[in-house]
């Protein structure tokens, strides 16, 4: 038997944010048996969590959708840190601490806070770097997948573009707040005309500027080809959202903060945290992604 735990990430609110399984002690699991109990549980992703390969990491960990295994994914690392820890130390303990996870991509750096009386709150240094892909997709596509014009597309010198940290994105910037939402997405149309980009399957990450809570940055939206088609938090979408915003803003030399509000037409609000550290040439020079997570439930595999 196997412990398991259910929390909602990118909130401090239960029953907000997106809900991910956490499954303990995953060692002796078979890669059909991982894809079995992701697909039992049914949430946009489940994170395993078995010994850790290394001296340095707390842990090894696999990230399935229930679909398909990730590389890389962000509220499953957020989400696995906050849990790691309140499992190591207890939920009741103040700590600021340090764990390293073994994922596919590589080892993910988490500095973890835990607080009495608060959900947790974990921020990772991203594994990759954001980078631009070479693929195109025409405007008039893009807007018929989601149900508005061409017209709707694109606002101040942001135009759509293809990101990817680890997992790739179709970034799809729309005018504000109302055509975001009254996307209405077609997966079938959008599977016919998007590309794969180091293997794996584009997805549609549509976004503006500013939010409906009043310090967002911005606002969005992100589509899968997935049993779950909407997702209400994506840290791996928000990892790659760094290179589109450093390339349309260039906020220039330093220290940059960006609070990126999700999920909120599923009333599953998520607010992920983005930092940003630019070097004098412009480029990213390191990214973070953090927020909160809040446990739901816990339980035993049987």
């Amino acid at each position: 038997m196997r412990e398991y735990a259910i929390y909602d990430v990118f909130t401090a609110e239960r029953y907000h944010g997106n809900p991910l399984a956490v499954v303990f002690e995953a060692d002796g699991l078979s890669d059909t048996e991982m894809q079995a109990i992701a697909c039992e549980f049914n949430l946009s992703e489940t994170i395993f969590l078995l010994s850790a390969q290394h001296v340095s990491q707390s842990a090894a960990a696999r990230i399935f959708t229930p679909s398909g295994e990730l590389p890389f994914a962000g509220h499953p690392t957020v989400g696995a840190a906050v849990a790691l820890a309140e499992r190591q130390h207890g939920g009741d303990t103040e700590i600021d601490m340090v764990s390293v996870l073994g994922e596919k991509i590589g080892p993910v750096r988490c500095a973890v806070k835990l607080r009495q009386d608060a959900a947790g709150f974990a921020e990772f240094d991203l594994p990759k770097l954001s980078r631009r892909s070479d693929e195109a997709i025409a405007r008039e596509k893009l807007a018929e997948a989601l149900g508005i014009t061409v017209e709707e597309i694109g606002f101040e010198n942001h135009v759509p573009t293809i990101w990817s940290a680890g997992v790739p994105y179709a970034f799809i910037p729309v005018r504000n707040l109302n055509v975001m939402e009254k996307l209405d997405f077609d997966p079938r149309l959008w599977q016919s005309f998007t590309p794969l980009v180091d293997g794996l399957p584009t997805w549609a990450y549509a976004y503006t500027r500013g939010g409906v809570r009043h310090d967002a940055h911005f606002h969005t939206r992100m589509f899968a080809v997935d049993a779950i088609v909407e997702d209400p938090a994506t840290g791996s979408a928000a990892a790659a959202f760094s290179g589109a915003i450093q390339y349309f803003d260039a906020p220039g030399e330093g220290s940059h903060s960006f609070v990126i509000e999700q999920g909120v037409e599923m009333e599953r609000p998520s607010y992920i945290r983005l930092n940003l550290e630019t070097g004098a040439s412009g480029e990213v020079a390191a990214a973070r992604i953090g927020g909160q997570a809040i446990c739901v439930a816990r339980g035993t595999l049987l």
